[in-house]
């Protein structure tokens, strides 16, 4: 036997086993879907994608020319690691002007996007056995971040009657002594649900009568509301400051999703902490990118004229499928008051066996079928938490939207018979 063949049979076995907390995780289906339909579209497939939570539109020049000038005038090396004092303090100047809320720059930590900040609040609040209350339709990362955390996801459902919206009741009889954190987001992916100021505030008189539940408020849509619907910051509601985190970016509004810009606010024992887990991850965040921050902040009130003319057309995408959708067959619709999703319920048309596919039997097969007969991409509702419903991303230009759904319309055309009448 060869010294080679020798030493192959005598090879301990590498251990390739994972970590229990990494197994409990889900992969993002919202990513999974993106990536497969990137990939029959560079295949040549003519796919249309409405899969992410993505703006259509380039950021805005102004943003970018700042980018541009701090990589020219050498601003490329390491920031600290909570951010720059000039992001810092335009961020504290943008919670006062806009939401009403006070912090200091050392209340506030910049991030490599909203979701590291949310990532890190959980983190830096849940023990093991915590529990952390979602209300679904839920973004899909925020029961695999409790896990992440060996807290206990407790999923609370919501109605398409009551516009995807808690209902302060349910919260109340599902709060136990483990009860340590309730995630609102509002605008809400992926339903487009806004919460009126006075249901929040319902919420906020029960959060009062619980020591240990702190409120983590995403709001990363704000700016993408549609009137008559407006944003209320739940720590900004009497007494709720000092239990609130509140989270917020530029990836939606500014259009700035592949820069990784994101901060979370609250009480400075909490913010330190979610401070020190960053500084032993990834430290700050890009030098590049916070200076596009400070002239996206620096841009007026909820982003000024460049800001409203993007929600101008989102508006009128959203009441193009809307109405589209709406004289369809068998279709449930919650109108959104803010973001970019639509939260469809479709589940009257489940159950029927199609030639050469199969049976569609829940939004994920759907969804496949979807992609497979009319080659649109959409992401399925139980990733989201609701299986009746498929989320559809209106980030995208009127044109694709229209081709979009007549290739839907028409491939939902031979399920009609599922359809009760």
């Amino acid at each position: 036997m060869s010294k080679a063949e020798s030493s192959s049979s005598n090879q301990v076995k590498v251990d390739i086993s994972l970590s229990p907390r990494v197994n409990s995780v889900k992969p993002s289906k919202t990513v999974a879907i993106t990536d497969h339909a990137t990939a029959l579209a560079q295949a040549g497939v003519p796919v249309i994608r409405l899969a992410a939570g993505e703006p259509d539109f380039d950021t805005p020049a102004i943003i970018a020319e700042a980018g541009i000038n701090a990589i020219r005038e050498g601003y490329t090396r390491y920031s600290p690691n909570a951010g720059t004092l000039e992001l810092l303090t335009a961020i504290c100047h943008k919670l006062k002007e806009e939401n009403g809320i006070s912090y200091t720059p050392d209340q506030i930590v910049v991030s490599n996007g909203a979701k590291q900040s949310i990532l890190q609040a959980v983190l830096a609040v849940c023990s093991p056995g915590d529990e952390v209350i979602i209300p679904a339709p839920y973004w899909v990362s925020y029961p695999e971040m409790a896990r992440l955390a060996d807290a206990t996801p407790v999923i609370l459902p919501t109605l398409i009657s009551d516009n995807f919206l808690l209902d302060p009741e349910l919260l109340e009889s599902n709060i136990t002594e483990k009860s340590r954190l309730l995630i609102l987001c509002s605008p809400s992916n992926p339903t487009g649900s806004v919460y009126p100021k006075k249901l929040l505030e319902k919420i906020a008189e029960i959060v009062a009568k619980n020591p240990r539940l702190l409120v983590l408020s995403d709001e990363i849509y704000e700016h993408i509301i549609y009137a008559p619907a407006t944003h209320t910051s739940f720590a900004s509601l009497p007494g709720m400051w000092e239990r609130t985190l509140t989270v917020n970016g530029f990836s939606k509004a500014f259009a700035m999703t592949g820069w990784r810009l994101g901060y979370i606010a609250g009480p400075k024992n909490f913010i330190a902490a979610c401070n020190k887990i960053q500084s032993q991850s990834t430290s700050g965040a890009s030098s590049i990118a916070q200076k596009a921050g400070v002239a996206a902040l620096g841009l007026g009130y909820a982003g000024g004229e460049v800001v409203s003319s993007m929600v101008k057309a989102f508006r009128e995408r959203r009441d193009f499928l809307v109405k589209s959708f709406g004289e369809l067959e068998g279709v449930k619709i919650s109108e959104p008051q803010g973001a970019f999703y639509l939260f469809i319920d479709f589940s009257s048309y489940y159950g029927l066996e199609v030639e050469g596919f199969g049976k569609i039997e829940n939004s994920e097969s759907l969804c496949r079928y979807l992609l497979d007969e009319g080659q649109v991409a959409l992401v399925p509702g139980d990733a989201f938490g609701d299986d009746s419903c498929i989320r559809i991303s209106y980030a995208a230009s009127l044109t694709t939207l229209q081709a979009s759904f007549e290739r839907i319309k028409k491939a939902l055309i031979s399920l009609r018979p599922a359809v009760s009448v």
